[in-house]
């Protein structure tokens, strides 16, 4: 429901249909705006109907970043304010909303609400929510389901209520982030349901500038987060085994840097052979180290039938018997 208060000059009295904004996934669609006069002020009522691809509900509460269900990953210099200027300021730039600045009157208040349109796992509430202020700090957004809810399509997520121009500003940006989000966290919820008691873990391979981002919504999805970057944990990939001549070098000069330079760090190394499996197997049982897990990487080979060999990847995690983590690469796809 939208209301609207402002002075005009001259009683009169309007109505309009079919009237419509409309994005990919938000839309709003005023099913019928009516304006009426009454001792020189107008009163203008709308009905906002729209969408984002994830689910919603009825009962609105406030959701403040403070009280986020699932908080974003730590980490040391990543802006996430810095992240939302740059969003809003490729989309308005140095000039603003010029179709909104010509057509939207400047003091009107508008009630806008998120309906579903498919189903899914909520991601991005908090987000939006910092989106919105960094805009305009006087909208109040409210919330029926937090973030990591299973919502259906149809059902109403929230609202957000104020006025219109920061609304319309800010709303393609808010639903680029929940689409993105919401889409990641859905899948995420999919795959870490089938591989349950497993756990399932992200990569490196994020959109630029949105790490952070993609990373908290695989949090929400239930899933975990593998390293944040190069800074937060040694992973000893096939370049580095190639390039210090053998797994043995890498892992010793990974041991030698970590001691001389005082570093707590996990450590990770990939092994793409059964041989490499038990040549990090005989390091370790001979060195002092600071490896905590082996990825398997390759270890499970696809067959003609759409069926896929994991004896490989069996015999490893028999022979590693728990000594370190496992981690296996490239799965399979979740059907």
């Amino acid at each position: 429901m939208l209301s609207l208060e402002s002075l005009v000059s001259s009683p009169t009295s309007i109505t309009h249909k079919n009237c419509s904004f409309s994005s990919q996934s938000l839309n709003f669609k005023p099913i019928k705006v009516t304006t009426t006069t009454r001792t020189n002020r107008t009163r203008v009522r709308c009905e906002y109907r729209g969408g984002i691809r994830v689910p919603f509900g009825q009962t609105f509460e406030m959701v403040g970043v403070d009280s986020m269900v699932v908080k974003p990953p730590s980490h040391p210099t990543y802006d996430l304010t810095g992240v939302i200027r740059l969003a809003l300021a490729e989309d308005a730039a140095d000039r603003g909303d010029v179709t909104s600045l010509a057509t939207i009157p400047a003091d009107m208040e508008v009630e806008a609400y998120f309906l579903a349109k498919e189903d899914g796992v909520l991601a991005g509430t908090a987000l939006a929510e910092m989106i919105f202020h960094e805009v305009d700090p006087s909208l109040k957004v409210e919330w029926s389901h937090k973030d990591g809810d299973h919502v259906h399509k149809g059902l109403q997520l929230g609202k957000v209520s104020g006025h219109a121009y920061g609304i319309v500003v800010a709303e393609r940006v808010v639903l680029n982030f929940m689409q993105r989000m919401s889409g990641i966290a859905t899948l995420t919820k999919a795959m870490a349901d089938a591989a349950s008691p497993a756990i399932i873990l992200e990569t490196r391979k994020t959109a630029p500038g949105l790490r952070l981002v993609d990373k908290w919504a695989v949090l929400i999805g239930g899933g975990k987060n593998h390293r944040l970057g190069l800074f937060d944990m040694v992973m000893i990939k096939d370049n580095h085994v190639s390039i210090a001549g053998g797994v043995t070098n890498a892992l010793k000069s990974v041991d030698s840097y970590l001691q001389q330079n005082n570093l707590q760090l996990e450590v990770e190394v990939e092994t793409r052979r059964m041989e490499e499996v038990k040549e990090v197997l005989g390091y370790a049982s001979e060195n002092k180290t600071h490896l905590t897990r082996i990825m398997l990487d390759n270890m499970v080979v696809p067959q003609p039938d759409g069926d896929v060999d994991v004896s490989m990847l069996e015999e490893a995690v028999k022979i590693i018997d728990g000594r370190f983590e496992t981690e296996c690469a490239r799965l399979g796809k979740l059907e």
